[in-house]
C-alpha cells in the first residue's frame, strides 16, 4: 500500500527569492525551533554543469523518524537519514528537489519531490511550488494489518511539517525582500 499526496502553494515572491529561501531554510537558526524534526544537514556534493548551466547539489539530511512512537520502538531507531538531490536550472527558472530515505528502507520508503517554477499568471512576481510525497510501509509480519494506519500517520506528519516549511520559506522571503529593499536605497 502506498500513501501519496500532492500539494501546491503559491509564494507571492519572485522565483529568485523563493529559491534563495529554499537554500537558507535549514541554515537559519530561527528555523531550528520550527523545523525541530530536522537534526542535521550536510552538503555532500555540488557541481555546475558548464554546458547546461545547471547547478546540481546533493545533501544528507538527518531527521527524527516521522512515524508513531510504537513503530520507532519496533525498528529500534528514532532517526532517519535521507538524501536530497537538487537541480537548479537558472535559464528555465526551475528548481527541483527530490528527497529519499536511505535508512529504515526495509520498513518504510519515502520519496518527496518539490518543484519551484515561476507562476504562469505572474512569472516575475510569484512562484508556484508543487510538492508530491509518497510513503510506503513495507509489510511487517507483526504489523501487516496496521501498515495503512502507519502510512496515514506518517502522511499526516509530513503534511504538518510541510506547513511549517512553507512558514519558514515565507519568513525568509520577507527577510530577503527587506534586505534587497535596503540595498536599493
Amino acid at each position: 500500500m502506498v500513501k501519496a499526496y500532492r500539494q501546491e502553494h503559491v509564494y507571492k515572491h519572485p522565483w529568485e527569492r523563493v529559491t534563495s529561501a529554499s537554500w537558507r531554510k535549514f541554515a537559519d537558526p530561527e528555523n531550528k525551533r520550527i523545523l525541530s524534526h530536522i537534526l542535521d544537514v550536510d552538503t555532500l556534493n555540488h557541481s555546475l554543469d558548464p554546458s547546461t548551466g545547471k547547478l546540481c547539489t546533493t545533501r544528507a539530511i538527518t531527521i527524527h523518524c516521522p512515524g508513531p512512537w510504537f513503530v520507532r520502538r519496533i525498528v529500534g531507531q528514532d532517526i532517519c537519514h535521507c538524501v536530497e538531490s537538487t537541480v537548479v536550472d537558472a535559464q528555465s527558472r526551475s528548481m527541483q528537489l527530490t528527497s529519499r530515505n536511505i535508512s529504515l528502507q526495509k520498513f518504510i520508503e519515502v520519496e518527496e519531490k518539490i518543484r519551484y517554477d515561476p507562476h504562469p499568471d505572474n512569472p516575475n512576481g510569484w512562484t508556484v511550488c508543487q510538492q508530491e510525497t509518497r510513503i510506503r510501509i513495507k509489510p511487517l509480519s507483526a504489523l501487516a494489518s496496521m501498515a495503512e494506519k502507519v502510512e496515514q500517520r506518517c502522511a499526516e506528519r509530513f503534511l504538518q511539517n510541510s506547513v511549517k516549511g512553507r512558514e519558514v520559506m515565507e519568513r525568509i522571503c520577507k527577510y530577503l525582500e527587506a534586505e534587497s529593499s535596503s540595498l536599493a536605497l
